[in-house]
């Protein structure tokens, strides 16, 4: 992944998703899910560690007000200020084509909906005729730099991050747009987002970087980590390692900082924008 070879670690990454998946399979083996749901998900609980799906489960003393009130606390930026367009001399826009619309809408899977409700079969069963009207729609938002208000509009679902969640700290938000959102934002970051990740600017440094790129999960810098642990332990008898977790990371993060990197990277103005 480190060297640009994002096909090989692409099958590696495969071989060791199916690896981790044959092994919490075996937790299931003497289950008969059928006659025996309920020991099946008590096996999956033990997998995911007490995770247990909580989702939609009554706290005593929390609303939906509350939990609206505390996200807008820890995601509003008193300090704001509004990133900079980027215009520049130069725009190399792939257009996506119809082709591309059908592609992505024919090989969409069952995934949940945003507000407009349109269910992701539909959208499936009427590629063909969607995807003109759609790829000139995706189009025009690409070169105008704009996405439409109902596109940028989710439905949050509060998921605990604990066991038995207490207060509204405790739930991780999931914002679910809608599936026709999700569809421009895909070839966005395929297309050109990932590719620019590539070539980054000699300021950037992406060599430890394993999220929001190519091949990169958790899984993979685990891997890197544990390799780097265990060669250092060759010529050492123990090895120190200082892991820090930064509260609140995405919901903190500055726009105008963020931004001012990815204009460094080869991004169309109007992708940038």
């Amino acid at each position: 992944m480190r060297a640009g070879r994002t096909e090989e670690a692409g099958s590696i990454a495969a071989r060791i998703r199916n690896t981790i998946t044959r092994s919490s399979s075996r937790w299931l083996r003497q289950i008969n899910t059928r006659k025996n749901a309920k020991d099946a998900w008590a096996k999956v609980r033990e997998v995911i560690k007490g995770k247990a799906n909580r989702v939609g489960e009554q706290v005593e003393g929390l609303t939906a007000q509350t939990l609206n009130t505390h996200y807008a606390t820890i995601s509003t930026d008193n300090g704001y200020s509004a990133p900079r367009l980027k215009l520049t001399a130069h725009e190399d826009l792939r257009r996506i084509t119809e082709y591309d619309v059908f592609w992505m809408l024919d090989t969409l899977r069952p995934t949940a909906t945003g507000m407009d409700l349109i269910q992701a079969w539909f959208l499936r069963l009427g590629a063909a005729i969607f995807a003109a009207p759609l790829a000139r729609l995706f189009h025009q938002s690409h070169t105008s730099g704009a996405v439409s208000y109902q596109w940028k509009t989710a439905v949050i679902t509060p998921v605990p991050k604990i066991a038995t969640p207490a207060q509204p700290s405790n739930f991780r938000p999931i914002s679910i747009t809608l599936v026709l959102s999700r569809l421009p934002e895909r070839f966005v970051v395929r297309k050109f987002i990932y590719p620019a990740l590539l070539r980054p600017h000699p300021s950037l440094d992406l060599s430890d970087q394993f999220a929001f790129r190519p091949s990169g999960s958790t899984t993979a810098a685990i891997i890197a980590m544990l390799h780097t642990v265990r060669s250092m332990m060759v010529d050492n008898d123990y090895v120190h390692v200082f892991s820090f977790d930064f509260s609140k990371a995405f919901d903190t993060v500055r726009h105008a900082s963020l931004t001012s990197k990815l204009a460094q990277l080869e991004l169309p103005d109007s992708i940038y924008n």
